[in-house]
């Protein structure tokens, strides 16, 4: 599952230290970040982003904490649009495509099939370096 993303016009950038908090902290933060936005968190589709982005970062902190000390969530939205991704300093790409496949009822085969559902995308996008990575969901609002 692949896109360009379009420029939106709001962004937001949280880092945290990886660790179990970050999950609740993030999930905070996106609910305060939704209502800014107009969003209001009785849409269908804040339930679903907030458990993606939990599995997200969930798995940043399970997977990747020894290589990576914090990670960063970025958000953006637009009319109709609300993309974040989440960031850590590992250097496994998952393979997004596969996952409902290779494992299925896994956390990322969830994010997988939920951003599916949703009419959403999903895309790995490297560090320039290779050393880590970003999770980038976009979602219809």
């Amino acid at each position: 599952m692949t896109t360009t993303l379009p420029a939106l016009p709001y962004r937001h950038v949280l880092t945290l230290p990886t660790m179990t908090s970050a999950v609740r902290v993030v999930r905070e933060t996106t609910e305060l970040i939704l209502v800014e936005i107009g969003v209001g968190l009785q849409h269908p589709h804040v339930g679903p982003a907030l458990l993606i982005l939990s599995e997200l970062v969930t798995n940043a902190v399970r997977h990747a904490a020894a290589l990576s000390p914090n990670v960063t969530v970025t958000y953006a939205a637009g009319p109709g649009v609300f993309a974040f991704a989440v960031h850590d300093r590992h250097p496994h790409l998952p393979a997004l495509s596969r996952a409902l496949a290779a494992a299925p009822g896994s956390g990322l085969a969830t994010v997988v099939a939920m951003t599916m559902e949703l009419g959403g995308t999903a895309v790995v996008r490297p560090d320039a370096d290779g050393q880590g990575k970003s999770i980038w969901i976009t979602l219809p609002l």
